[in-house]
């Protein structure tokens, strides 16, 4: 356990090699049998974390979670501690109800992409966020398997069962003052770099700077009595008049993006335009165009996530060469916009439908990632911007939601965390959210090996009698202490087990324990059971619980971030919930 520890802490080997070095040393000891030592393999925590990485997977392919993310940040603004202030609420009340690897794999897609958005690093969040998750598996007597078990523990004692909620107030303690000391001490315990730290721009904030593309895109209807209604797009001098670029066009319900210079304008239709403000300005007054920035179909057009700016370039084999935009249909055949050209070192703005292309001309174009992907496959232009795209399928939606919600249905039912959630997982694969392919690409090996690892140390605890040694030792030298002193020392007991081993184990070895030194104490045995599952849940300072290990690969962290955020959440943990129980229970 030592020995593990400082590989853990230290990383001279990566974690997932230093697992798999303890899983080898228990058994090449002979401290665990083979089958013991790889009894990881076949461990529920793992056959869950694998089916919730697939789960996620398919609901960030549906971009259910991108959605939220934009809905949320409508409400609470890009203020990050607004921000992180409403996601940890939303985690920790979720994780109250289902298993909180559950709910981190639910949100995590969510918290890249509102990180993304807001413009700070990811791992200004996402260890906050997954403390939050685990944190919230107090809020119920249901939120986590180690609180589950305490009510069987305390039967077999002969002593009375806790209610649901009876572990409620102190948990709300817990996750409030978490929140809080994020908030407050979040520059001082997270990562050096990811708050308050200038980001590194991203490919198009640096087209959008070197080529001053830094305008806001209007939104105007155009109403009955407007003189624009019955025009074509070029008939209305938006490019030769007026020198402004029309992104989209709705038409029944749906958006033409780049609409082709020949479509006919109609009353009821909204455009998206993009220029400069005086000259936006006077064309919407000219045609008694109507400001409209609510249409829904437009919610994406401002959105750097689905669409935006890249550079393209006309290589020597275009069939474009000695042809104008005119000739070549681009708006047509693409449904992109060309914003400006570079030909022969002059820039040309404004209408230049009629220029002829020359090999090695680069344009200025926008549109969305799926119709600039296109183009990319396309032998008239190269595309010298770079850009990614994720796949998104709105029309999976319900498909991916309903496989999560029957995951959780299941596993609140009664069926174990790794077939509920597996079962959710294999439904996604039939009802074609994802491909079988796809799911095997979703899995992060280096958290699965982790956990595969570390497992076996937890058993070689428990069936060594190491576990209970410890405690046994540590209890004898705390009879007759104050009984805050007593407190304190079964949290912190139960603490470092839960950091070693599961969370279940620690509690299982302990709560016999902890019921004997209450009796001998001369206090009730019940409320300090019910301390020692809590903070079972204090799994803060290594990567070794399940949301820690699933957070860590996405955020980026080193075992020695959790060492000292978690180390800071730790403590925090200890004080609140011993002070918590000591003035309402034993006072």
């Amino acid at each position: 356990m030592a020995f593990t520890i400082f590989m853990l802490v230290t990383e001279i080997v990566r974690i997932d090699v230093t697992a798999i070095i303890t899983m080898l040393a228990l058994s090449w000891s002979g401290i665990l049998t083979s089958g013991e030592a790889l009894s990881g393999f076949s461990s529920n925590a793992v056959v869950a974390m694998i089916a919730v990485m697939i789960l996620g997977e398919g609901v960030a392919k549906t971009g259910m979670m991108a959605r939220f993310s934009k809905w949320l940040l409508k409400r609470v603004g890009s203020n990050k501690n607004r921000v992180l202030g409403t996601l940890s609420l939303s985690v920790g009340t979720l994780s109250g109800v289902i298993q909180n690897i559950g709910a981190a794999a639910l949100f995590l897609p969510s918290i890249i992409d509102i990180a993304r958005r807001i413009r700070v690093s990811a791992s200004a969040l996402i260890m906050p966020i997954g403390f939050m998750a685990i944190i919230g598996g107090t809020l119920t007597m249901v939120g986590s398997g180690h609180l589950i078990l305490t009510n069987d523990l305390l039967e077999a004692a002969d002593l009375a069962p806790y209610g649901l909620f009876a572990v409620t107030p102190v948990g709300i303690v817990l996750l409030i003052t978490a929140i809080l000391f994020f908030l407050f001490f979040g520059k001082i315990f997270l990562p050096q770099g990811t708050s308050g730290e200038a980001l590194e721009k991203t490919e198009q904030e640096k087209v959008i700077e070197a080529f001053n593309l830094k305008k806001d895109i209007a939104f105007f209807e155009v109403p009955e009595n407007s003189k624009l209604a019955g025009l074509t797009i070029e008939e209305s001098g938006i490019w030769s008049r007026y020198k402004i670029n029309i992104f989209a066009l709705s038409k029944n319900n749906y958006l033409n993006y780049a609409p082709w210079r020949e479509t006919v304008i109609e009353p009821g239709q909204t455009m998206a335009l993009f220029g400069e403000k005086e000259a936006v300005q006077h064309y919407a007054e000219e045609y008694e165009l109507i400001p409209n920035n609510n249409h829904k179909l437009f919610d994406g057009m401002d959105d750097p996530h689905e669409s935006g700016f890249v550079e393209v370039l006309v290589p020597p084999r275009s069939e474009l060469v000695g042809q104008s935009i005119r000739q070549f249909s681009m708006r047509k055949r693409f449904a992109i916009e060309p914003i400006m050209l570079f030909s022969k070192g002059e820039k040309v703005e404004g209408d230049f439908s009629d220029y002829v292309i020359s090999a090695g001309d680069t344009f200025i174009i926008y549109g969305p990632w799926d119709h600039i992907k296109n183009l990319q496959t396309t032998d008239p232009f190269v595309v010298a911007t770079p850009f990614s795209v994720e796949s998104k399928d709105p029309s999976k939606t319900w498909q991916a939601a309903g496989s999560f919600l029957l995951a959780i249905v299941l596993a609140m039912s009664g069926f174990s965390i790794s077939i509920s959630f597996l079962t959710g997982a294999m439904v996604m694969v039939l009802l074609n959210v994802m491909t079988i392919q796809e799911a095997y690409r979703a899995i992060e090996w280096k958290v699965v090996f982790l956990l595969v690892g570390l497992i076996p140390l937890g058993i070689a605890m428990q069936n060594s009698g190491t576990a209970e040694f410890l405690a046994e030792a540590v209890m004898s030298v705390v009879q007759g202490s104050h009984l805050i002193i007593l407190l304190f020392t079964v949290a912190i007991l139960s603490t470092i087990f839960s950091l070693v081993m599961s969370n279940v184990g620690a509690v299982v070895v302990l709560a016999p324990l902890v019921v004997g030194i209450g009796v001998l104490a001369g206090v009730d045995p019940r409320p300090l059971v019910l301390l020692a599952a809590v903070n079972a849940g204090n799994s803060f300072i290594l990567p070794t619980h399940q949301v820690n290990a699933l957070m860590m690969t996405a955020g980026g962290y080193k075992t020695r971030d959790y060492f000292k955020a978690g180390g800071g959440m730790t403590i925090v943990f200890l004080i609140v919930s011993v002070f918590f129980f000591y003035f309402t229970f034993f006072r």
